[in-house]
């Protein structure tokens, strides 16, 4: 039996649960095989509507609806609690959408970025994504300490392309009475490895450490449980995964041991007050009891409207669920790329056990990745390149089907 006789097989039994609420680029007659919902997802056929329903309001109620309807604009980030809080495990006090992701950062890292006495050191990953380093870096100048001196880079060993989680915990030990932060990438964009969160986390707080996560390649990706596990700060894009259009409005967690504290220190801004109070006159910042203290400005209400359109399908359908049926499309492409692994063509970044990665396969090429990912485009595959040689294949568990997965996989055996 073919290969796509064999996709059409397990799509039969295993259908995608929300394929048909999604938009496909389309490749003449035929959509696209999309396995790049790493790098931005599809657009949900519901955002239309929600964005041209708050048009309307602007055009009909202009300033009045700020105030007026179901859900009116001072509040509409507040309708977003819920399902985010379910998408990330937390308590929906504890989430809020605004910003963009490196600036949540920034955000946050001004509360929670403290260094004193002995402890002034932040751990990471030495193939962090960009932004995050150079978000750290500058925390760590502008508190007038040495970024070379004070971030601690953690890489795998030699000759292996991911984190021991053992390694991670090891440093700890050593080091944590001089870590401030550990700020880590929950799925590393890279690698695709998706690190042990519980237990890095648990390690670090038992040495006095704040813990962060960049949760741009995990959040509507993998299964997470913030509050429970006792994360201190996280922060996440929501056009990946999470399908809330390019340069969406990004998410924020703060654990609630930290919520309604007036002595810790933030950059301020008039939407951090509490909502009952927050067109008072006020000379000091009485912040909210929620995560919403960290927000600063009035949020972006036409940007927000597609996030919340999308947030509820992921959260209506249920991150197990999805984060099972990740679990087999990534089985079902490694099953696939294999011939390839074995004849030399290219070698797996991402770890082979599937409960170590999210919905992303990476893989070194002997070349560039961006010519062959330029040609699989050709044939009507969209696949993702990390130059100079690294391929990732990213099948969304919403939308993408295994007949997907075996037309991308055609296409780079043809290529390659």
């Amino acid at each position: 039996m073919s290969d796509l006789a064999t996709a059409r097989e397990l799509d039969a039994r295993d259908q995608a649960p929300a394929r048909d609420q999604f938009l496909f680029p389309m490749h003449g007659d035929r959509e696209v095989a999309y396995l790049s919902g790493n790098a931005l997802g599809l657009q949900p056929k519901s955002a239309r509507a929600a964005v041209l329903t708050e048009l309307d309001r602007w055009a009909g109620l202009a300033h009045a609806g700020h105030y007026e309807g179901r859900l009116p604009w001072t509040r509409y980030a507040e309708a977003l609690r819920v399902p985010m809080g379910s998408i990330v495990g937390a308590l929906p006090q504890e989430t809020v959408a605004m910003n963009g992701l490196s600036v949540n950062l920034h955000l946050l890292l001004t509360t929670f970025y403290r260094p004193s006495g002995a402890r002034t050191k932040v751990l990471m990953e030495r193939h962090a994504f960009p932004s995050d380093v150079f978000a750290i870096r500058s925390h760590v100048a502008a508190r007038g300490l040495d970024p070379d001196v004070e971030i601690l880079l953690l890489e795998p060993r030699e000759g292996e392309d991911t984190l021991r989680t053992a390694d991670i915990i090891d440093t700890l030990e050593r080091h944590g009475q001089q870590i401030a932060v550990v700020l880590f990438g929950g799925v590393n964009f890279l690698s695709g490895e998706l690190l042990d969160i519980p237990a890095i986390t648990a390690a670090a707080r038992a040495m006095g450490c704040l813990v962060g996560w960049d949760l741009a390649h995990a959040a509507g990706n993998v299964e997470l449980a913030l509050h429970d596990w006792d994360v201190d700060f996280a922060a996440w894009c929501t056009y990946k995964y999470l399908n809330g259009g390019p340069g969406a409005v990004a998410g924020a967690f703060v654990h609630e041991r930290h919520l309604g504290r007036a002595d810790l220190p933030r950059l301020a801004g008039w939407y951090g007050q509490d909502v009952s109070d927050r067109f008072g006159d006020h000379e000091r910042l009485m912040p909210s009891a929620t995560a919403d203290a960290w927000q600063i400005s009035n949020p972006a209400i036409l940007s927000l409207a597609p996030v919340l359109a999308a947030a509820e399908i992921t959260a209506g359908i249920g991150m197990p669920s999805l984060a099972a049926r990740s679990r087999r499309l990534t089985g079902y492409v490694e099953e696939l790329v294999a011939p390839l692994m074995e004849a030399g063509r290219l070698d797996q970044l991402t770890p082979s056990d599937a409960d170590r990665r999210g919905a992303q396969l990476s893989y070194r090429l002997d070349g560039s990745s961006q010519e062959v990912v330029d040609a699989m485009h050709a044939l009507g595959v969209s696949a993702d390149a990390r130059v100079p040689d690294v391929l990732r294949l990213s099948p969304s568990p919403l939308y993408n089907s295994y007949e997907d997965c075996a037309r991308a996989v055609a296409a780079l055996v043809e290529v390659l």
